[in-house]
């Protein structure tokens, strides 16, 4: 495991990181996790510990506010273990779903394991383009928390999000 810390209004001090290796260092017992960013962020007397990993090429994150940076630290590895936990489980049902539909090919009488996870929408609709703005327009008139457009000004597909802190993202797919 790679691990980089970055750090904002703080010294990232050897105990800190010697803390933080620690921690995150069990996560290896869950499975293999590739490189790991953890940043310390000190904000009007706000300890901020976020954690970006990347395992098989997916994408996990986590942050955790607290009044101390060890707590910070503690309380992401907890939050980024469940989520380890729950992407290994995930996997694991979808390997399991591979091997019935190969014995179901084989065994076409054999009995199927449904479980969730299935599709039971599919909806079509035609991507306008627009700016970003009238893309979030268009989303808080529909009140949906995310909106696919084709953006005007660049021709590619994006995405606008509400963000949890009541800001808007953007998302610019890159091919």
């Amino acid at each position: 495991m790679r691990i980089t810390y970055k750090g904002k209004n703080i010294d990232v001090t050897p105990a800190l990181k010697k803390h933080a290796e620690k921690k995150l260092g069990r996560l290896e017992r869950i499975m293999e996790v590739n490189d790991v960013t953890v940043s310390m962020i000190v904000e009007r007397n706000r300890q901020k510990a976020e954690v970006n990993m990347i395992v098989n090429g997916y994408i996990l994150r986590g942050e955790v506010v607290s009044d101390d940076m060890y707590s910070a630290i503690d309380l992401v590895t907890d939050k980024m273990e469940k989520q380890l936990v729950k992407y290994k489980e995930k996997l694991q049902r979808i390997n399991k779903k591979q091997k019935v539909a190969m014995a179901m090919a084989e065994d076409p009488f054999a009995e199927a394991d449904h479980e969730e996870n299935l599709i039971v929408r599919t909806k079509r609709f035609p991507v306008k383009p627009m700016t970003v703005e009238e893309a979030i327009m268009q989303m808080d008139m529909l009140g949906h928390n995310f909106f696919v457009f084709t953006n005007s000004e660049t021709d590619a597909v994006n995405v606008v999000y509400c963000r949890n802190d009541g800001n808007y993202g953007l998302l610019e797919p890159e091919f």
